[in-house]
């Protein structure tokens, strides 16, 4: 019996175990997920991010598996840190990553930092996707304290609340609730976001699958998208998560760019009991 190598990493405290499978197959399934991803039995860990060879003209594919077993299309901090390993290995200034949601271009930025395009927002209701029509821009969804949320898809779905005060939003409670309303047959991430100054949002995140995690890349994404849609900020702006902050652009041509930092808290191999051999 085989374990498998894997690094942990981490974008902010949102954090992934990262799996080669390019030389090898890695069979994962939603109980092999689950069980990496617990922290107390597992290695831990928001995402387990699986680099699989490119279907492509990518340098990879990459796979990624919610903690609670279910997959991903897109996960913006796990895109940064797949891509600063891959530069590494090759020595490359930027490349482009495959992934269920479509392909991410990254390139290094100054300090140690990655930016990825994150391609288009869509903020069509059929592309978020909702259950039914709908403004995107004020979405009738209330649940307790937070209502008027604004819809984005960045590959995966986004609801965004504009509250006063982050901290005082029971998102423990209240997130499962929201991610699973009938609203969204997809279930949704769901943000509640404090405008601070035209260039600058506080954020917090209820991950789909994941909880409540230190940040969230496409969350700031989609809350950039939604504060600029509102006319609350401008098209750039430092989004302030527990774990850091990020630099989000919304361009003119609709395609959203984020920069953060990324980092390697160290590596090991994994029991193969974990992956159910």
């Amino acid at each position: 019996m085989h374990g498998a190598d894997f690094i942990k990493m981490h974008g902010l405290g949102n954090d992934f175990v990262v799996l080669d499978a390019r030389a090898r197959d890695i069979a994962i399934d939603a109980r092999a997920a689950r069980a990496i991803a617990d922290r107390h039995l597992g290695v831990g860990c928001d995402q387990l991010v699986v680099i699989e060879k490119p279907r492509g003209s990518g340098a990879a594919f990459m796979r990624i598996h919610n903690a609670d077993g279910g997959e991903a299309e897109a996960c913006g901090n796990a895109a940064r840190c797949i891509a600063a390993l891959l530069m590494r290995e090759s020595g490359a200034q930027r490349l482009s990553l495959e992934t269920r949601a479509g392909v991410i271009k990254a390139e290094r930025a100054s300090d140690g930092q990655v930016t990825v395009d994150m391609g288009p927002a869509r903020i069509d209701w059929r592309e978020i996707p909702l259950a039914h029509r709908a403004d995107t821009l004020h979405v009738p969804l209330t649940r307790g304290p937070l209502s008027d949320p604004v819809c984005t898809s960045m590959g995966n779905p986004h609801a965004t609340f504009f509250v006063n005060d982050t901290g005082a939003v029971d998102l423990a409670s209240l997130g499962p609730q929201l991610e699973h309303d009938p609203l969204f047959p997809e279930r949704a991430n769901i943000g509640v976001a404090h405008v601070l100054a035209p260039d600058r949002l506080r954020l917090r995140v209820w991950e789909r699958g994941a909880g409540i995690t230190p940040a969230c890349g496409t969350g700031a994404c989609a809350a950039l998208v939604a504060a600029s849609r509102r006319g609350l900020t401008g098209r750039r702006a430092e989004v302030i998560a527990d774990g850091g902050s990020l630099l989000v652009e919304w361009r003119a041509d609709g395609h959203v760019m984020m920069t953060g930092p990324v980092a390697i808290s160290f590596s090991g191999t994994l029991d193969p009991s974990l992956l159910g051999a």
